[in-house]
């Protein structure tokens, strides 16, 4: 476990020292531009490209999150219970131990030809007060055997349940640990690629003129809307508070991996915004799609999320008349936008 949580922890060591590293290069690109490129629309397509795919990623890195969570906290569970089982095992064994003298006493006499019964007593009998004596004494030690007998069985029928147990659960937290081991490898596989990404969109910001950023940031809000009409919209609701709360991050930047305060990535934003009501979110876009009740488009509501591409990369919260707020993607700050410019995948309601 120590491992697992060394690995977690260098994992996160990576994230976070990509994310400045990026926030370092924009600044500096930001400051001064490279030349124009010849098709400003085609610089445009490549970062929408490349920071399209940098989003996949970051939300594909807290799918793995989640599920290294989830199978480390199954590694936990399986060695508890190992360590149960082998505890249990070893009670078992030494009431065996127990009773083995005994058995093993009475075995030998068998095998030895030993005779325990009543005849065998008037046989050897001198005298009918001695006869009585030794049948008694043959009743006690009768009844005494067979307890014995009888404890020794049960005790080893519970050492072989105990055994089996313990068997199982040392597999299952054998094969907890290699499937954790597993997606934690995996979980670095795609730090990495998150990391040669976040490069090329940098990269691909820099290469930006002032008149392009802009027009890549756009407006706040689209024509005809702004904070205070939404706010003044909403009805009373139970999510109203996260409605609110994330209208009042606009303006922060896109960052990978972030749940603010000062940056967000998609997902990110909805967590932090929940959080603010006392609500917790899963940490992927996909996880936030799986979760909460199924809304159609039509029935949506200020506070439900909603899920954009066929994959379910890109999360926003819908804040009424036919908008949502959301974290849109590097250069671009938190902003209001229209539910109808992306392709809609599916909401929740929480």
């Amino acid at each position: 476990m120590a491992s697992q949580r060394s690995k977690r922890s260098r994992g996160g060591a990576l994230v976070t020292g990509v994310l400045s590293i990026a926030l370092v290069v924009a600044a500096t690109g930001t400051a001064g531009a490279d030349p124009a490129p010849d098709n400003p629309t085609s610089a445009l397509e490549k970062l929408s490209d490349l920071s399209r795919k940098s989003e996949q990623t970051t939300e594909a890195m807290h799918n793995a999150q989640i599920d290294l969570d989830s199978k480390v906290a199954v590694q936990r569970d399986a060695e508890a219970r190992h360590v149960a089982d082998q505890g249990v095992l070893d009670a078992a064994r030494a009431k065996v131990a127990q009773f083995q003298p005994a058995v093993d006493k009475l075995t030998a006499a068998n095998y030895q030809g030993g005779r325990v019964n009543r005849l065998f007593a008037v046989m050897v009998s001198d005298s009918p007060q001695q006869l009585l004596d030794q049948m008694s004494a043959l009743s006690v030690i009768s009844a005494d055997t067979a307890a014995q007998v009888g404890q020794f069985k049960e005790a080893t029928d519970q050492a072989v349940a105990a055994e089996q147990a313990s068997r199982e659960s040392a597999d299952a937290a054998r094969s907890a640990t290699e499937q954790a081991k597993s997606i934690s490898d995996g979980l670095q596989r795609t730090q990495s690629d998150l990391q040669a990404q976040i490069a090329q969109v940098t990269q691909a910001f820099g290469a930006l003129t002032n008149s392009e950023r802009s027009s890549l940031s756009g407006s706040s809000f689209p024509p005809g809307v702004d904070a205070a009409t939404i706010l003044k919209s909403l009805v009373p609701g139970a999510n109203n508070g996260a409605v609110q709360a994330a209208m009042t991050q606009i303006g922060k930047p896109y960052v990978w991996g972030a749940t603010g305060p000062d940056g967000y990535d998609c997902s990110g934003l909805m967590v932090w915004a929940y959080k603010q009501i006392g609500k917790a979110l899963p940490r992927s876009s996909q996880a936030q799609a799986a979760s909460g009740i199924p809304v159609q488009k039509s029935e949506l509501q200020p506070g439900d999320l909603v899920l954009f591409y066929s994959d379910a990369s890109h999360v926003g919260m819908y804040v009424g008349n036919g908008n949502i707020v959301h974290a849109s993607t590097f250069g671009v700050p938190v902003k209001v936008a229209p539910v109808d410019a992306y392709p809609f995948y599916g909401a929740r309601r929480y």
